[in-house]
């Protein structure tokens, strides 16, 4: 059960985020340009492609159209996909999980296209690709 004295504590951590974060005041789906845009307190508006946000990257634009904004004005809900972004981490450039992020960036690592890459493909399949493992002793 939580005491008077961890409330206490858990308020105060509280009006410090609530001091030094920006908060969402609104939160709409600009079909057009295909993108979430926010407005925040402090005047200014951030957008993103729903296709680089966890949860979002396969969302058709009719399930964009409503967007949520939770009470404390950090966490943004698309109820027609039952995806929640957190406003701190999208301010971080953060659009999920640390595993999500971490297979997208090694998916576009694994499409770049250098010469050395490809030179070294081709050199590798002139010499019969790659060598089979050898079985285990």
């Amino acid at each position: 059960m939580a005491t008077p004295n961890i409330i206490e504590r858990a308020n105060r951590r509280a009006a410090t985020r609530k001091a030094s974060t920006p908060v969402a005041t609104a939160a709409r789906y600009d079909r057009k340009a295909d993108r979430v845009i926010l407005s925040l307190d402090t005047n200014l508006e951030i957008m993103f492609s729903p296709k680089n946000a966890q949860g979002l990257e396969h969302a058709k634009p009719s399930q964009l159209e409503l967007i949520e904004i939770s009470p404390s004005g950090y966490g943004i809900h698309f109820p027609k996909l039952d995806a929640d972004l957190y406003l701190p981490a999208l301010l971080e450039g953060f659009l999920g999980s640390r595993k999500w992020m971490a297979a997208r960036l090694g998916a576009q690592g694994g499409k770049s296209r250098t010469t050395a890459k490809t030179s070294a493909a081709r050199a590798n399949g002139t010499l019969g690709g790659r060598p089979r493992k050898s079985a285990a002793r």
